[in-house]
């Protein structure tokens, strides 16, 4: 209300304005109270206010502006502020900004009749023991001026993190869903020996050259039951949240280039920033170093063996911290023949 009077009271005159909404605002100043109130000293909490409330913004916007109360909670709590989580989404108010909303999602998958179709060996429970015992997959789209373009994502279960993504103009299985795959399993060093992959019915999923791939790679193929949504829940749930924190928050886009740079950067952020409430509000890289670590600590090795671990250990926190530090594979925009992306 004081800072109501003091915008208006050049204008008006702070009795005109007290006189006018005392009746109609309950509780509204007088104008002694207001003269009161403007020679009095900065409450504790002012002050306060005022010092966390361009750190909430500061945070918000570097996170996509998406973050709402329960995040920014845990995030000024990481940040070293000692704040609840009323008093966060006060601050949020103050400061202008909202957790973002997701929008109803749409139904892409197109089936493959003719195609014969793996079992389904998760049956909706999405939890895995360890790191690379479970990958879910799913292609999404993204409009531009130039036309569409798909996205696919390959995530592991455990981690949450996104091991494999790639942005194509086309959504042949040789093209768009395979090169992610060759990037997840590059990641993994080649080997998915007892990892199960689950995807939908999509036709570019069912198809015998990514299904031979998947076979090859070492990993048994799994599907969901025809009409389900829900057996490939937490794939499109990533769909959902890429969308919502990255693609409509950055409004138009021009180009498929310009989406695939743009999902670079999100992705980077998804597995090292990002903090994840499955994960109890950590992040990906840190759930990945916690278990590498634990797994290391409760089997101690020899000196030899000591080394070889502490390379291969070096290995995955770069992998992890880095990102897909690889030439990819010439992705087909158009037609034509683009440029290797650094991913």
């Amino acid at each position: 209300m004081v800072r109501f009077i003091d915008e208006y009271r050049d204008r008006f005159g702070v009795e005109l304005i007290c006189r006018v909404l005392r009746p109609a605002v309950q509780g509204f100043l007088t104008s002694r109270g207001y003269r009161a109130a403007v020679g009095r000293a900065p409450s504790a909490r002012h002050l306060r206010d005022d010092l966390l409330v361009p750190e909430v913004a500061r945070l918000h916007a570097e996170n996509y502006g998406v973050y709402g109360r329960r995040k920014m909670h845990a995030l000024m709590r990481r940040q070293g502020w000692d704040i609840g989580r009323d008093q966060t989404e006060r601050l949020m108010r103050l400061a202008g900004v909202r957790g973002v909303k997701k929008s109803k999602r749409v139904f892409t998958t197109r089936s493959d009749k003719t195609a014969a179709l793996p079992s389904d060996l998760v049956n909706r429970r999405f939890t895995a023991p360890a790191p690379r015992r479970l990958w879910v997959c799913e292609v999404t789209y993204v409009a531009t001026w130039s036309g569409f373009g798909y996205v696919a994502f390959v995530t592991d279960v455990y981690l949450r993190r996104i091991v494999g993504w790639n942005v194509a103009s086309t959504l042949r299985s040789e093209i768009l869903p395979m090169q992610a795959l060759d990037m997840a399993a590059w990641g993994a060093g080649g080997d998915l020996t007892g990892l199960i992959h689950h995807a939908d019915h999509g036709s570019n999923y069912t198809a015998m050259v990514y299904t031979e791939r998947i076979v090859e790679l070492g990993a048994v193929p799994s599907t969901g039951t025809v009409g389900d949504s829900f057996d490939n829940a937490m794939a499109e749930a990533v769909n959902n949240l890429y969308k919502t924190e990255l693609i409509r928050q950055r409004g138009r886009w021009r180009t498929v280039e310009q989406v695939e740079l743009a999902t670079l950067e999100w992705v980077w952020c998804w597995n090292n920033q990002r903090l994840h409430g499955e994960l109890d509000m950590r992040t990906p890289l840190e759930v990945e170093n916690a278990y590498y670590a634990d797994l290391e600590s409760a089997q101690p090795a020899s000196a030899g063996q000591s080394d070889r671990n502490e390379t291969r250990a070096d290995s995955r926190a770069t992998t992890a911290r880095d990102g897909f530090l690889r030439p990819r594979s010439q992705t087909n925009f158009g037609g034509g023949r683009s440029p290797a992306i650094w991913s």
